[in-house]
Formats: C-alpha cells, structure tokens, sequence
C-alpha cells in the first residue's frame, strides 16, 4: 500500500512538473502589432475561441486605454468563459483604477527593470521606482486584486535589483512572476540559464528550497521573436522551471511578434510530453480567426499552421511517405485535423508532372 502512494505521489509530482499554463496575449501585445486593431466583436470572438482551445489564462488588454477596451472586458467576464481574465497594466494607480471598472479580478501589473529604461523611459531612480511600485501593490492589494508582477526588459537588468522586484512581489502574496525578455536579447541556453538561476536566489532569499518555491510560485516566461528563437527561448524557459509560457495565436506581437502558442505548445507535448489543456485540433480554427482579423497573412511554410507544411513534393519523400508514413512524419498532421498533400512538379520523380 505504501509503495502504491508512493507511486501515485511520484506520478501528480511529475504530472505537475510536466504541465504546461499558456497565458495567452493575442488580444494584448498581438493587438498592438504595427497596424493590427480588433473591433470589439472580433475580440470577443477571439476571446470565445481562445477559451474553447483551452487557454488557461487570456491576457485580454489594457483597460486604462479607455471606455471601449474597459467595455470590452467587462464583457469578456460576463461571457462566463473558463479561462481566467487578465488585464495588463503599467506601475500606475490610474491604470489599477481602470482595471477595477471593468470588474476584473486578475491584474498584471508591468514593473520596467533594467537601468535603460529606468533611466530612459521612467526618468527615474531605482529607489523612487521601488516606492512607486510598492504604492501600486499597495492600491491593488487593498482591492482584493489577484496581482501579477512582470519585469519588464528582465533580461537586461541587474540581477540582484531584479531579485529585489520578485522579492518584494512575493512579500505581498503575488504568487506569479514574469521574466519579459522585452527585446528578445536571450538564446535557448542563456533563457535556461537566467530562470535556473531566478529560481535558485529567490529560493536563497527566502531560505527555502527550489522545488518549494516552484510549488507555491509560478514563474512566467514572455519572449519575442527578433530573431526567430521565440520557441526555442521559451523551450529553454520552461525546461529551467518556467512552467507557464505567454504567448500569442501565430505569434502575432510586437516587431517580430511573440513565442508562437501553436509552436510552443506542439513543441513541448511532443518532445517533452508535457500535459496540457489545449485541444490541438481547434489550432487551426483560431490561427485562421486571427489571421483573417489581424490582416498578417501567414507565410505558407509558417510551422505548424503555414499551408503547405505538411504538402510534399519531392519524389524521395512521396515514395518514403507512401510505404509507411513514419518515414518522414514526426509531427503527425491528424492531431490538428489535417492531412498530407502529394504536389505535382518539378521533383516529383517518375509519377507525371502537371504541365
């Protein structure tokens, strides 16, 4: 009996490790995407999508922009959707005021870290962004808000002045964290480096162990796509203990766009066979919604949702395909309700060619 708790305690421990949260900011930073705005109903639409993929969290907008977005989201809440609504909002009680009349209950609260920003966007100091910062946890906290704190340019701050930040976050009952690799100025390996080593000194600041803290914290990791590692950072993340990804549908975002939500969560259930609640087969749906809405027209070789990924030409690899499947098939397209194409041309080999 024992050795069977052990196993089924065993078994929730690695479950738990294994579980992907996907915070989803389609409607938030891939609404503010260079000529992207979604009319109210194409937000809730998209919210109702979202919410039927799976999404455990949709970060919805920023409700300090004014009455239409506050309308928005208010309405959001009231569609009775199973994911939890976030707001996003910047270190300022008028933005936690905004988010208050639409109803929500979750805030994010955006906290800029690194010294260029600091000094170059805030004009400010590190001391006077700290006072600053705990008067709008205080505000937030006395709201009864579910508060969530995101480092803004974490990956460019001072370490120990961005251990501060968390720290302090944490001493207010914030139980979520966000490392923003703003300009996307990390790799797959300094990703995993940066939240190991997060981890290992908040657990030391609060004289607990890693696990303890990965237990009671969730650690959120939001890259951007500047030079095509927005999956693969995000990988590196999760894989040190970030166990909640933001993302977007079709990575749509700022410049280059964010981590791709079909890549990271398709990446991750099959090379690292993480649970998750995303219903893969309504990818599709959603990535075609947002593509309609947003006027970003996919790329056809787009991975995992692009036209043509799972199209083949090549003689070599129709004939590899025909025999058994397995041959040049990893990523099988029925998980996403799709199917293999055979394309007539140039090295389709000895089958006729479609002048």
């Amino acid at each position: 009996m024992i050795r069977d708790l052990e196993k089924v305690a065993g078994k929730l421990v690695h479950e738990e490790a294994h579980r992907l949260i996907i915070i989803d900011t389609t409607l938030r930073d891939g609404e503010q995407s260079a000529g992207v705005a979604f009319s109210h109903k194409e937000k809730m639409t998209i919210a109702r999508k979202l919410d039927g993929l799976g999404v455990d969290i949709i970060e919805a907008g920023i409700p300090v922009m004014g009455k239409s977005e506050q309308k928005v989201i208010y309405d959001m809440l009231s569609a009775n959707l199973h994911a939890d609504i976030l707001t996003w909002n910047r270190m300022c009680i008028k933005d936690i005021e905004a988010t208050l009349v639409t109803g929500a209950t979750h805030a994010h609260i955006s906290v800029p870290v690194s010294d260029i920003q600091i000094r170059h966007k805030l004009r400010t100091t590190r001391n006077d962004l700290i006072t600053t910062y705990k008067k709008v946890l205080d505000y937030a906290r006395s709201h009864n808000l579910e508060v969530s704190i995101g480092a803004e340019d974490a990956s460019r701050a001072d370490e120990s002045f961005l251990i501060d930040i968390y720290a302090i976050a944490i001493s207010y009952g914030v139980k979520r964290i966000r490392y923003a690799d703003t300009l996307s100025v990390l790799n797959p390996f300094s990703a995993y480096e940066r939240i190991q080593q997060l981890t290992q000194r908040l657990a030391q600041h609060f004289n607990i162990t890693p696990r303890l803290l990965s237990q009671t914290l969730g650690i959120d990791f939001h890259g951007h796509n500047d030079f095509g590692l927005g999956t693969a950072n995000a990988l590196g993340a999760f894989k040190a203990g970030a166990r909640i990804i933001s993302c977007s549908v079709n990575g749509l975002g700022e410049r280059a766009g964010n981590t791709p939500l079909e890549e990271i969560v398709l990446a991750l259930s099959h090379m690292e066979g993480c649970v998750t609640s995303i219903d893969m087969k309504k990818i599709m749906e959603v990535s075609k919604l947002v593509e309609l809405y947003s006027g970003r027209t996919l790329q056809a070789s787009k991975p995992i949702v692009g036209d043509m990924v799972f199209s083949h030409e090549a003689g070599i690899h129709v004939d590899g395909l025909i025999k058994d499947r397995r041959n040049y098939t990893y990523l099988d397209p029925a998980i996403l309700g799709r199917e293999h194409h055979m394309v007539m041309g140039k090295h389709f080999g000895k089958y006729k060619r479609i002048n």
